[in-house]
């Protein structure tokens, strides 16, 4: 029973870090504007100066591209919340019925994962290369922290109880 409710607290917590990037993101939309324009744009890129497809410059583009990270963080964090309170419901059930209420978990970490791998790391930091500046490397290195996270709680939440 105890190990439920760690499971439960820790899905909790992978629906408030989600919310929280969100609602920072929001509280700070003039900034996230300026750092997601900063990576598409390309600009400071020393190290890699070309790139073999494109940058984007199109201001519509880039508001979109922000408006998309936080509005998928938004959607993790909600789906999170809702499959912690799903884990709530089934606490004290059988474990085969436990175990299936955990699939919602599942479907966040898979929104929150495309957010933080399929957003930060495959398309800012190899398409757009954003490592190449400290404001885009610091991006980087916190969305590692993120997936990471995301990653471990999901294959810990997975494995049954005994």
């Amino acid at each position: 029973m105890t190990l439920r409710w760690i499971k439960v607290l820790l899905v909790l917590s992978m629906s408030l870090m989600c919310l929280f990037f969100a609602l920072q993101n929001l509280a700070n939309l003039d900034a996230v504007m300026h750092t997601v324009s900063s990576v598409l744009t390309m600009t400071g890129h020393e190290y890699y100066p070309n790139t073999f497809a494109f940058a984007i410059n199109n201001e519509w583009l880039i508001q979109l591209a922000a408006w998309s990270i936080i509005l998928l963080e938004l959607l993790a964090g909600l789906l999170f919340l809702f499959a912690t309170w799903q884990l709530i419901q089934q606490r004290n059930a059988p474990a085969q019925i436990f175990q299936k209420a955990k699939s919602m978990t599942f479907i966040a970490a898979g929104v929150a994962t495309l957010v933080w791998f399929g957003l930060f790391f495959t398309l800012g930091g190899a398409f757009f290369q954003m490592w190449q500046t400290p404001l885009g490397d610091g991006a980087l290195n916190d969305s590692f922290s993120a997936f990471a996270s995301i990653l471990l709680v999901t294959f810990f939440v997975k494995q049954k109880e005994d």
